[in-house]
């Protein structure tokens, strides 16, 4: 194959990747993001610069999601409010763009991020079907979010990240996260690996299967809206997220035949799909002087 037939295939598959992740305003989403002068919350050495831009995010994220699911308050307010399956693109890239403002963009839309986020939770509230009310602000409930996003994150780039993080690196993205958490209402957030580690051990009581997180699974599992071409490679991606997973979360998932197929190889898949999004993926430009 030709050196330039290459180079085209890359540019289309990053060019793919990118508005599947970031919508049709990416390339002026990612303008901005990374073009605009300005202050930011962390400077181009932080760890949470590091884990946020590799590959690892895309397999840290659907591990991320499928965890949360097994909040059950929480599960019922996405559910009920988020619009996940019939808009579940969307969703992602809202979260996508969120994740990329406050770790790169300037402080000034960082903060507006976070207050639009903020002003859509004040709106979010009902309750379950067992009577339980709940608030997307509640700070009980944000703090779920926050400690299961931070430790798949985590745990995806120590498993696939391109430069791993020491200790001393891992600490410093714990509480980069816990800043972002704090902005967003948490409570307290865990600041070192040891106390999110047992934040998350101490959420085990809380955490059950329900019909819905049943069905999220199934649906983020076996049947993702994608072409079909996308589809081997998101079930390698699937395997290496579930995998990631502490074992007690796996018991609670209602995982699909070909997952559970993949789950012997799921540390090979994950990095070959991590090699192919870098592959792909142009590098993230540098921020510009404040």
């Amino acid at each position: 194959m030709s050196l330039p037939l290459v180079n085209r295939l890359r540019r289309q598959a990053g060019e793919a990747l990118l508005l599947r992740v970031a919508g049709p305003t990416a390339h002026e989403k990612r303008a901005r993001i990374h073009h605009t002068p300005g202050p930011r919350w962390f400077s181009p050495d932080r760890p949470i610069r590091i884990v946020h831009a590799d590959a690892s995010m895309y397999i840290g994220g659907l591990a991320a999601l499928l965890l949360q699911t097994l909040h059950p308050v929480a599960m019922r307010a996405v559910w009920a409010h988020s619009g996940f399956q019939g808009d579940p693109w969307g969703r992602l890239q809202r979260t996508s763009t969120f994740l990329a403002v406050t770790t790169f963009g300037t402080a000034e839309d960082a903060e507006q991020a976070v207050r639009r986020v903020r002003r859509v939770h004040d709106g979010v509230a009902g309750t379950t079907a067992e009577g339980v009310a709940y608030r997307a602000s509640d700070p009980h409930l944000l703090a779920w979010v926050h400690v299961a996003e931070a430790s798949c994150f985590l745990q995806a780039h120590r498993v696939y990240g391109a430069r791993p993080l020491d200790a001393r690196e891992q600490n410093a993205y714990v509480a980069d996260m816990a800043s972002v958490a704090r902005r967003l209402g948490v409570v307290d957030p865990p600041e070192t690996v040891d106390a999110l580690a047992r934040s998350l051990s101490d959420w085990r009581g809380v955490l059950r299967a329900t019909p819905e997180s049943r069905a999220t699974g199934r649906y983020l599992l076996a049947h993702p809206p994608l072409p079909w071409p996308a589809l081997l490679p998101y079930a390698l991606l699937s395997a290496a997220a579930v995998d990631l997973l502490p074992g007690w979360a796996r018991d609670l998932l209602d995982l699909p035949t070909r997952t559970r197929l993949l789950r012997p190889v799921a540390r090979l898949g994950g990095i070959a799909v991590t090699s192919a999004v870098r592959w792909a993926t142009p590098q993230l430009p540098a921020a510009p002087a404040p």
